[in-house]
């Protein structure tokens, strides 16, 4: 739908019925996400044709991509929860300076990381997880990966603030430009100019500057923020906004990083097969959560136009209704992962048993406790779009560092491969008892406010 102002776009989001609000939302979502996190999936499937080596390879830098976006999202989100709110509230100055601040420090942050990690690439390589045996692979990917810093955190924050202003579709066609440049580069450069794995991380790099060239574009279109150079004026209460609002995805994807990071040193005693094949049920299942994280993406801009309009009761109805069709879906997706299990890791890897092996065995055990992740996800997109940042970062932190990060360093000690294998599961099921008192302490604070209306 198309708004030519921002006031039209902000009676839309607090009159539409919630449902069909979120839906409209949602759609575009969870393929940006998808999206987002098919670069690294599209780079595994391709280099998986190539060896075991350079399949790990992708794996140990794929920690290093999520901190990347962890930066992203941190400013992305923080930015973006500030800016629905304000919209919602009528106050149009302040959401335009909060993003251009949002932006430009997310570009800076993304120079600054590249720069320090093409100083310190060999010992990062090695601190990611590498081998010595992957360790050329990792460096080959790694390098040319760097220079795409800058594009992918700023594109996050592009990304994040259209959805955040209810322009999701607009969003969606950024990140998709990127990912369609990135399926059809790598198979080019990988197989046709014989650059094996730096050809798969030169398509990423490339996809990823085209992404943010069109996303740049989108942003003009649909009464989105313009954003200027000029609105570009940091002070201390717009960081700490920023953080409130962006530290529960910083944590979030910050510890998914350094998860992997102690996941493929605790594959890695195992040998390069268990790496490899747990970094590829970590693609699968992040692909899988990427979606159910874009499904609450879509409820957020929903959340903070309707919480800072004061209308508690919708952002309660489209809570429970999030939470209620996830499960539905979660259950179902389970079902048929753990089914074919087998078949989604020979995708990856067909050459190798060993690698399917543990692969499978993995992927069944995470997939176990998966559909918990509906309320927990749920949970934490209300709490960081209301602006309860503590709580949020509680919930987001729990499933992959309050729990994973013990349960990892422990378990294989005990159970060998298999430690490693059911730490994600173990750590889902804590998660979620850990954040059902937090989001009912949540829901009964807004139960009572909107009794108020």
């Amino acid at each position: 739908m198309k708004f030519e102002s921002i006031d039209e776009k902000r009676v839309y989001m607090t009159e539409q019925p919630v449902k069909k609000l979120v839906c409209r939302l949602a759609v575009p979502t969870i393929l940006s996400m998808l999206v987002t996190s098919f670069y690294n999936m599209a780079d595994t499937f391709f280099v998986g044709k190539l060896d075991t080596q350079s399949t790990a390879a992708v794996g140990v830098v794929f920690s290093l991509m999520a901190i990347l976006q962890a930066v992203g999202f941190m400013f992305g989100h923080g930015s973006g929860n500030y800016i629905s709110r304000k919209l919602g509230a009528g106050e149009i100055e302040e959401a335009e300076q909060m993003s251009a601040v949002g932006f430009f420090s997310s570009f800076f942050a993304g120079i600054v990381i590249m720069v320090s990690c093409i100083f310190f690439i060999k010992p990062l390589a090695y601190a990611l997880g590498s081998t010595p045996t992957i360790y050329p692979y990792t460096v080959a990917y790694l390098r040319i990966i760097l220079f795409g810093a800058p594009a992918m955190t700023a594109s996050l924050v592009l990304n994040n603030q259209m959805r955040f202003q209810g322009s999701a579709f607009y969003a969606m066609i950024g990140i998709v430009s990127g990912a369609v440049i990135n399926i059809v580069l790598d198979p080019i450069l990988i197989f046709a100019c014989g650059m094996g794995v730096a050809g798969a991380a030169l398509a990423t790099t490339i996809s990823q500057y085209i992404s943010f060239g069109f996303l740049l574009i989108m942003m003009t279109k649909g009464g989105n923020i313009r954003i200027r150079f000029r609105n570009f004026k940091p002070s201390v209460y717009l960081y700490e906004e920023i953080i409130r609002g962006g530290s529960p995805s910083l944590f979030r994807q910050g510890l998914a990083s350094v998860a992997t990071i102690c996941l493929n040193h605790a594959a890695g005693g195992f040998g390069d097969a268990a790496i490899a094949g747990m970094s590829i049920v970590t693609r699968i299942m992040m692909f899988s959560n990427s979606a159910l994280i874009g499904f609450g993406q879509g409820f957020q801009p929903v959340c903070g136009f309707n919480f800072g309009a004061g209308r508690y009761k919708r952002v309660l109805d489209a809570y429970w209704f999030c939470v209620k069709l996830a499960l539905g879906v979660l259950i179902g997706l389970t079902v048929i992962v753990y089914i074919f299990a087998p078949q989604f890791v020979t995708l990856f890897r067909k050459d190798d048993p060993a690698v399917i092996a543990v692969g499978t065995t993995a992927l069944r055990y995470s997939v176990f406790a998966f559909p918990l992740s509906a309320w927990v996800v749920m949970c934490n997109m209300m709490l960081q779009a209301i602006g309860k940042g503590l709580k949020a970062s509680v919930v987001s932190s729990a499933r992959q560092g309050i729990f994973f990060l013990p349960l990892i360093a422990v378990l294989p000690h005990f159970f060998g491969l298999t430690g490693v294998e059911v730490c994600q599961a173990i750590s889902d099921v804590c998660a979620f008892l850990l954040s059902v008192p937090i989001g009912m302490s949540v829901v009964r604070e807004l139960r009572r406010q909107s009794a108020d209306e």
